[in-house]
């Protein structure tokens, strides 16, 4: 790869935003480095959330919520509401449930480049996901792929198989992957009614915590909460399961199941400790299935990919070391429309069509209005001369 053009930045990690477009759009094949950013925030309450799972050296990474409505309790008067019980479906015991929904539960594997700063190092994460039909769609959580390069399935019957990344909702911290073709399906899962859910009902959960040795693994809660409102790690507030069955690391994208054997919810977060030590057990946090129903369609569908790794250049940093304010290009993918289209590492995107863009979600906003097969023209600057580059959209899992 041509490098020749790559500038060094040597910033603190909170001062510079890093997004993997190769990794938003499904491309994962990484031929540059990626650090993987871990997200820190002001905790509400004094406490810190853990987000269970994704692509870090023990699995774990942590959001701090702030102190606005992370955990949305009023000061007001609370009128405690009402909450009928759904009779329309068989009750099954415990090990009925989990038995219907198990075979359908997988492990999700995990290779990808952290750095401090510029410098590479390989880590390797684990998660959960689950089958939801029989053309091998999985959903898991977004912060389970997220930077990674390589993605494996576990099956049920122990079988590994390669996986892509199809698309994702990282407000929702929800993620779709796909199991290669001829992969045969074990088992679908059967998606449940998260609206009537209340608080005493029987839930459970499945996952893999800690290592695949613990795959499979089941914990009994019940619903502590409904609609719990937290803010997630890009400041946008997500409507919560609250449940206290027990969820650990690698139990991210496994199921909560009701006494129906249905998914009512993704499992995503728990409550770890508050500053000063002081731990918190059984306040675990689930994504209401529902919710998620509603983007099964634009999911399974890809995002158009340009083949870039890139970071934000604010005006801050474009002053300190005198680069443009846009988004500035760390990698660029090998065979893919950037490389084809000259795009090199250390170019500075600052315009999409001629609209002026700053930030990675605005470029992927006006990408999103695009085909494959598109071409659009990249306004970019280059060793302090500005140019124009057309580049063709491709969607790279195909």
């Amino acid at each position: 790869m041509d490098n020749e053009n790559k500038k060094f930045i040597d910033v603190e990690t909170n001062q510079i935003e890093e997004v993997n477009e190769s990794v938003f759009e499904n491309n994962l094949i990484h031929k540059n480095p990626k650090k993987k950013k871990r997200m820190f925030f002001n905790v509400v309450l004094a406490l810190i959330i853990a987000i269970i799972g994704g692509l870090s050296g023990s699995g774990v990474t942590y959001l701090m919520i702030k102190n606005t409505n992370a955990i949305n309790q009023s000061t007001k008067s609370y009128v405690s509401p009402t909450f009928t019980e759904d009779t329309s479906a068989e009750t099954l015991s415990t090990t009925d449930a989990f038995n219907k929904v198990a075979p359908a539960v997988v492990i999700v594997s995990t290779k990808g480049l952290s750095s401090n700063g510029f410098v590479p190092q390989q880590v390797e994460g684990i998660g959960s996901g689950f089958i939801i039909n029989e053309e091998g769609d999985i959903l898991t959580n977004y912060h389970v792929i997220q930077g990674a390069n390589e993605v494996k399935v576990t099956l049920s019957n122990g079988k590994e198989v390669n996986a892509t990344v199809v698309n994702y909702d990282e407000a929702q911290d929800v993620a779709m992957i796909k199991v290669e073709s001829g992969t045969v399906i074990p088992a679908v899962a059967e998606l449940g009614d998260s609206d009537q859910i209340y608080p005493g009902a029987q839930v459970i959960a499945i996952g893999t915590p800690l290592s695949k040795e613990f795959a499979q693994t089941l914990t009994q809660g019940v619903i502590s909460a409904v609609n719990r409102n937290v803010q997630g790690q890009n400041g946008t507030n997500i409507n919560l399961i609250q449940t206290d069955a027990a969820i650990n690391p690698g139990n991210s994208g496994g199921p909560l199941v009701n006494s129906k054997g249905q998914v009512i919810g993704i499992n995503s977060m728990k409550i770890g400790t508050q500053l000063g030590g002081t731990s918190v057990e059984g306040m675990g946090f689930s994504i209401p299935i529902n919710e998620v129903k509603t983007k099964i369609d634009s999911l399974s569908k890809p995002i158009l990919n340009l083949g870039i790794q890139v970071r934000e250049i604010t005006s801050d940093l474009a002053k300190k070391y005198n680069l443009s304010e846009g988004i500035y290009v760390q990698g660029v993918e090998e065979f893919s429309s950037a490389e084809k289209a000259g795009i090199k590492v250390g170019d500075v995107i600052t315009k999409f069509d001629n609209k002026k863009i700053t930030t990675f979600n605005e470029l992927k906003e006006l990408k999103s209005g695009k085909n494959i097969g598109d071409t659009i023209k990249l306004g970019i600057v280059r060793d302090n001369k500005e140019i124009e580059i057309t580049v063709t959209l491709a969607d790279k899992t195909k």
